[in-house]
C-alpha cells in the first residue's frame, strides 16, 4: 500500500542542511495498522504529510497504491488524494458555518461526484462514524469528540483504502480518545490501511493487531 525509499526532507539554513527526515525506508502492507510513535518535533507529522501528498520530499521516493505521489501534478494529486486517502487532522479542520453533512461532502467535490450521490455517501460516512444524528449541526455546536467523529466521517466519505491520522487524540479527553481508538479498531477490521502519527501512550495498548514504528530526530528507530 505504501512504499517509502531513501526519503529525505531538509531545509537549508545559512548554507547548512537541517534534516527533518533522514533516509527513511518503510513498507506498509494493505490492511496494516501502523503507529508512528515519536515526541513532538521528531518528524512523524512531516512523514505523514509527505505520504498524503501535502508536502514534498527533498529526495527519495514515496509510492501510495503504486502511484509515485510526490511526482504527481497538483491537479492529479488532488483527485488521487480525494479518492484514495482519508485524512484525520489534529485540529479537525472542519469548515465553520456549514453543517457536518456539508463538511463530509467537501472531499467528493474534487472527485466530481454528483450532489445526490455525494449526499448519500456523506450520510453513510456519518453513520459509520456514529455521528449521523448531528448531520445538520455546525462545528461550533459540537463537542470535541463530536468534531473528531465528523472529521472521521469526512475521511471515510470516498471509501478510501488508506486512512492517515495526525495526532488524532491530542485535543480529546480520555473517554473520547478511547472512543476514537474503538472506531479505529472497527476501520481496521473493515480492511482499511491505517497510519497514525502520535505520542499518546494510549496507542501503546491497542487490543488489535498493529505495528509500532518509532521516529526520533528524523530517523527511523524501529520498522
Amino acid at each position: 500500500m505504501v512504499t517509502i525509499e531513501n526519503l529525505n526532507k531538509f531545509y537549508e539554513i545559512d548554507g547548512q542542511k537541517q534534516y527533518v527526515l533522514n533516509d527513511i525506508k518503510l513498507n506498509i502492507q494493505k490492511g496494516e495498522c501502523v503507529i508512528l510513535k515519536g515526541v513532538s518535533g521528531s518528524g512523524k507529522t512531516t512523514l505523514l504529510s509527505i505520504i498524503a501528498g501535502l508536502d514534498k520530499p527533498s529526495s527519495g521516493k514515496v509510492l501510495v497504491n503504486g502511484e509515485p505521489i510526490s511526482k504527481l501534478p497538483d491537479m492529479h494529486l488532488s483527485a488521487f488524494r480525494a479518492e484514495k486517502i482519508g485524512i484525520v487532522f489534529q485540529n479537525f479542520n472542519l469548515l465553520d458555518g456549514v453543517s457536518l453533512l456539508d463538511n463530509a461532502i467537501v472531499p467528493l467535490v474534487a472527485a466530481k461526484v454528483g450532489l445526490k450521490e455525494a449526499k448519500q455517501k456523506a450520510l453513510n460516512a456519518l453513520k459509520v462514524a456514529n455521528i449521523e444524528h448531528k448531520a445538520n449541526k455546525t462545528p461550533s455546536e459540537l463537542s470535541g469528540g463530536e468534531k473528531q467523529r465528523g472529521a472521521i466521517a469526512r475521511a471515510l466519505v470516498a471509501n478510501p483504502n488508506l486512512i492517515l491520522c495526525d495526532e488524532p487524540t491530542a485535543n480529546l479527553d480520555i473517554a473520547n480518545s478511547l472512543s476514537f481508538i474503538q472506531t479505529l479498531k472497527e476501520l481496521h477490521h473493515m480492511g482499511k490501511t491505517i497510519i497514525v502519527a502520535t505520542h499518546d501512550s494510549l496507542f501503546e495498548e491497542l487490543d488489535f493487531k498493529h505495528r509500532v514504528v518509532e521516529i526520533s530526530q528524523g530517523l527511523l528507530v524501529d520498522s
